[in-house]
């Protein structure tokens, strides 16, 4: 059964808050110090810089997520995950059938420019 929608709310005091862009995958591992199966990736996001995050997109392997484009929240304060402090939110979506947080990224159908914003 779906869960209902939530409230309508205005674009620009919520998703214009949010500072989302886009980056580039160069580097996805194991966390052995997570508390479910997750993976540490390592993100390209162009000018804004190299980030850390720590997520449960393990339904794929570590090689084919790498030089995956994926779209993360980099203004999110950062969150200790295990010894790992991640400091971006990679969007993703519920893997059907998985494990409850199993996901897999949402990635552009085009590639576009490192750190471009998302809207």
């Amino acid at each position: 059964m779906a869960t209902p929608l939530k409230p309508t709310v205005d674009p620009e005091e919520t998703l214009g808050r949010l500072d989302l862009r886009l980056g580039r995958i160069i580097r996805a591992e194991l966390e052995a110090g997570a508390p479910k199966r997750a993976y540490r990736l390592t993100i390209d996001f162009g000018k804004y810089g190299v980030k850390t995050s720590v997520g449960r997109f393990t339904q794929q392997s570590p090689e084919a997520l790498v030089g995956q484009q994926v779209v993360g929240v980099l203004n999110f304060a950062p969150r200790q995950v295990g010894e790992v402090t991640s400091e971006v939110l990679i969007l993703g979506v519920q893997v059907p059938g998985a494990d409850s947080g199993e996901a897999s990224p949402l990635i552009p159908q085009l590639e576009a420019k490192l750190g471009s914003k998302v809207f």
